[in-house]
């Protein structure tokens, strides 16, 4: 399946999956103002198909990420792919800051995306100062599961 149009169905097994959160920046969408999307990981225009094992649940970071799929790291310069959540290990390329607002970069790949997908918007960092506050902060997704 290759259309721009995600099946209700498939919508709802990546909002499963993703256990109702971002699968870029974490947040939970039951805190969110705007509705959760299936983002094409590989977007259509590259060759990326709609297909779950294609599809990442995302709060509104890919916006950000547009049609990229590589992205310049800020570091070294060098153009590396993008964080794929259906890839990648969020714990391998990203941390959260010591007072947990931040998504600190561990790779060249976590600071490419951070960057390119603005992880660190103000909004998000706002948000997450309060999702802290009433125990709901990514971090303790874990914990209270």
């Amino acid at each position: 399946m290759s259309s721009k149009r995600i099946p209700i169905a498939l919508k709802r097994q990546v909002f499963e999956r993703a256990g109702g959160r971002c699968e870029y920046c974490l947040n939970p969408a039951i805190y969110s103002m705007y509705p959760f999307e299936a983002d094409h990981i590989t977007p259509l225009s590259k060759g990326g198909s709609t297909s779950s094992g294609n599809l990442a649940l995302s709060c509104g970071c890919h916006r950000f990420k547009s049609a990229r799929t590589h992205a310049r790291d800020p570091k070294t310069g060098r153009i590396v792919r993008l964080f794929n959540p259906r890839k990648d290990t969020w714990e391998r390329h990203f941390r959260w800051s010591e007072d947990l607002t931040k998504i600190e970069r561990l790779t060249a790949i976590g600071r490419a995306t951070v960057e390119a997908l603005r992880l660190n918007r103000d909004e998000l960092v706002r948000l997450r100062r309060l999702l802290l506050a009433i125990g709901e902060h990514p971090s303790q997704a874990s914990k209270s599961q």
